[in-house]
């Protein structure tokens, strides 16, 4: 029976669907003024969460934070750093400066808007190889899992959100042999983030297998490489080498963390899971037999999956990479099986993306509450122009407290190797980043902070365990707590 379906299955060759038949394109207009609208409403419904919060995690934060400091002067991979790539922290900071930075609230719905491009995107691509009723499949589908992870994960608007387009939009256009937007979608993946360029491997498979001319290849080569060229020349050519690619080799490591990360991978794997439990049995029971499934849908899959594990850290927001391909895969499986398992399957998805969607309302913000507290006691003892240095891993304080601040270092991660979550092993200053202790010590020397909060609350890179911030503190003295965190002044002259 599973064969009979598989053989009764519409067919397009790929030379057909190169170029649609031009009687279609009516119906294809009426056909994405239904679906837009849906998928729109969806996004906006599973994205509500996002908009509960000032903000969900650290990586806002920082995005928030490096905005105002570009806004203000700053210089991307100069005196404005972080070991990622250029188009959020751009974004933002263009955001911002139309909408004020007191906000994260157009940044939630460029968020929103992202998803539906991935979403449409995926309708497309499914629509094109399988029919109509599989380009809405995809689009649900994609919408409903999108938000299968933590949701400090999965509602905030930071870099995996907005690489998924870039992602969807190369599987999209080498679907359609436009090999340059395909080189230059990738680039704008790996411009949001570094493991984006992970969807290169299913691109080079339709390369090879559609058995491209040597001008298709140079194409798609050049769409890839000179956008990342560009950006690199519009930042400092050897900072972007530097902080995107060549300086992160003790963050790229779990020496020492075994247990504490595998633990957090499995975790992780398993919420996502349940976020897919409608889709994962029709993919694993029907696409290991039948080949709907594409090889270059699975290539999309695993190259993703090897961008989750790059680094060995597997933070819940890894995990939405994973998301595109599962759609896909799991609409291909589903065009295969009898209606009613494609009602179950978007029923099962539906209730589990309401689990979701409800735990986002409902969930406490320990760690937001933290900071905001914090952030009033810098607020009371610091005047608006006054620098500070916050030594822990919530860069949010500083965009709470509108105070600038006093290094380009904004957490004690890119000093201490502790930014990869780790529970002790390899954290400190010899596994800082390369050359970062001299720049901060000259920051601190020549643009001393008015207050200092230790952050770190017991952490393995609290000041009693950071020699070189000791000696930085001689001259300051304890004025106060907030909330754990503990606050020191400059010491006043004979004192």
């Amino acid at each position: 029976m599973l064969i009979q379906a598989q053989q009764s299955l519409p067919y397009v060759s790929d030379d057909r669907r190169a170029a649609p038949h031009p009687a279609r394109a009516p119906a294809r207009r009426g056909y994405w003024r239904r679906l837009l609208p849906l998928l729109a409403l969806l996004a906006c419904a599973t994205r509500v969460p996002s908009f509960a919060q000032p903000l969900w995690n650290p990586d806002e934060g920082y995005l928030a934070v490096q905005a105002r400091m570009l806004a203000h002067g700053g210089t991307l991979y100069e005196s404005v750093v972080d070991r990622k790539p250029p188009l959020v922290p751009w974004l933002y900071e263009a955001v911002f400066a139309v909408f004020g930075s007191q906000s994260l609230t157009p940044l939630k719905w460029c968020a929103v808007a992202a998803q539906l491009v991935t979403a449409v995107l995926l309708a497309s691509t499914a629509r094109r190889r399988w029919g109509d009723g599989a380009g809405r499949t995809a689009g649900v589908l994609y919408l409903l899992i999108s938000v299968g992870l933590n949701p400090e994960d999965a509602q905030a608007a930071t870099f995996e959100v907005f690489m998924l387009p870039w992602t969807a939009a190369a599987v999209w256009c080498a679907d359609r042999r436009r090999w340059g937007w395909c080189g230059a979608a990738v680039a704008g993946a790996f411009l949001v983030k570094q493991t984006g360029a992970a969807v290169l491997v299913p691109v080079a498979w339709t390369l090879w297998r559609c058995g491209a001319p040597r001008r298709d290849v140079l194409r798609c080569t050049a769409g890839v490489v000179l956008p990342v060229l560009a950006a690199a020349c519009a930042t400092d050519p050897a900072g972007f080498l530097f902080w995107t690619v060549t300086g992160s080799g003790a963050y790229a490591s779990f020496t020492g963390s075994e247990l504490h990360v595998l633990v957090r991978g499995l975790t992780n794997a398993a919420i996502l899971a349940v976020a897919c439990a409608g889709i994962l049995p029709p993919v694993v029971r029907v696409l290991r037999i039948a080949r709907t499934g594409r090889g270059e849908l699975w290539l999309w899959l695993a190259s993703s999956a090897v961008a989750v594990l790059a680094g060995f850290h597997f933070f819940g927001h890894y995990y939405l990479q994973l998301t595109p391909p599962l759609a896909l895969l799991g609409t291909a499986a589903l065009q295969i099986l009898p209606r009613e398992r494609l009602l179950d399957a978007l029923l099962a998805s539906a209730c589990c993306c309401a689990l979701f969607v409800g735990w986002g309302l409902l969930a406490p913000r320990p760690d937001l509450t933290h900071a905001q507290r914090v952030a009033d006691a810098v607020r009371a003892r610091t005047a608006p122009q006054e620098p500070v240095l916050v030594w822990g891993m919530h860069p949010e304080t500083y965009w709470l407290a509108n105070r600038p601040p006093a290094s380009r270092f904004l957490t004690a991660g890119l000093l201490t190797n502790y930014s990869g979550g780790r529970d002790g092993a390899q954290v400190g200053e010899r596994w800082a980043v390369p050359g970062t202790w001299p720049t901060f010590r000259t920051e601190f020397t020549t643009r001393p902070p008015a207050l200092v909060v230790d952050d770190s609350r017991g952490g393995p890179y609290g000041v009693e365990r950071v020699r070189g911030l000791r000696r930085m503190l001689v001259g300051y003295e304890r004025v106060g707590e907030a909330d754990g965190a503990v606050l020191y002044r400059p010491r006043e002259p004979g004192s």
